[in-house]
């Protein structure tokens, strides 16, 4: 399959979406909950006017699993902090941007940042097959062929440290659960990878608020944890690399400048 090149290297399709995402924000048609009802919806239903993630592959050039990973993220942060998240994300890719590595760093991050990485809820069950998992994003980051059975074989290692620690239903449960769900989302169909990308936020989430004391506590750990995540992806997404043969297909110069078509 051919790299999807971000708004099909056109400025035109960014102004688009960004315009309508605005709209919807400034018109208080953004909501929780619900892809696209009535004119209002939520991150993704105010993008396309509907719920197939795979319409912004077709529609906009941005990879599903991206789309997903926005409605994670949108769908896990207060009302105030996400009702700008759409036009941020939106607004963060660059026209003829490549974006096929943001998912892998972004799931390396979420992995094992020091700070904010699942490794931090770990134990010494579960942390080997967090690392195993978070060193095949790596390698995949730097340029290398992963085989699918590689894959699987992390998948199966998480698999195991999350059943380890089931029976305590805690943050390294949660934890094992993230990297289960980031190896899937690594060599599962398009279908199942999306889904497995949200899974694998969600259960970051969980981590952080496993040990919370009360359920005030624990939306206040959600709301933080999805806004940290937010934060992350939008940083990722401005720096994807932009794809010169697609600008110039599409009768831009390299500073994104139109040129007359020949």
């Amino acid at each position: 399959m051919d790299t999807l090149v971000a708004y099909h290297g056109d400025p035109e399709v960014k102004e688009k979406y960004l315009a309508r995402v605005r709209a919807h924000r400034a018109a208080d048609q953004i909501i929780h909950g619900a892809y696209w009802q009535g004119g209002k919806g939520c991150a993704v239903g105010c993008t396309i006017h509907g719920d197939d993630h795979s319409a912004y592959e077709r529609e906009l050039g941005i990879p599903r699993i991206i789309a997903k990973l926005e409605d994670r993220i949108f769908e896990g942060m207060s009302n105030s902090a996400s009702l700008m998240f759409p036009e941020r994300f939106l607004d963060a890719i660059p026209v003829g941007a490549d974006l096929s590595m943001v998912w892998y760093k972004f799931a390396h991050w979420l992995l094992v940042d020091p700070e904010h990485g699942v490794i931090c809820f770990a134990n010494e069950k579960t942390r080997p097959a967090i690392e195993k998992v978070a060193l095949l994003y790596q390698r995949k980051i730097e340029g290398h062929y992963i085989f699918e059975e590689e894959w699987k074989d992390a998948h199966r290692h998480a698999a195991d440290a999350a059943d380890a620690a089931y029976a305590a239903a805690d943050a390294a449960y949660a934890a094992a659960y993230a990297a289960y769900a980031a190896a899937d989302a690594a060599y599962a169909a398009a279908y199942a990878a999306d889904a497995a990308a949200a899974d694998a936020a969600y259960a970051a989430y969980a981590a952080d608020a496993a040990d919370a004391a009360d359920a005030a506590d624990a939306a206040a750990a959600r709301y933080k944890h999805y806004e940290i995540m937010a934060e992350k992806l939008i940083e990722l997404l401005e720096a994807a690399p932009i794809t010169e043969p697609e600008l110039r297909a599409s009768h831009l110069n390299p500073l994104g400048q139109a040129t007359e078509a020949r």
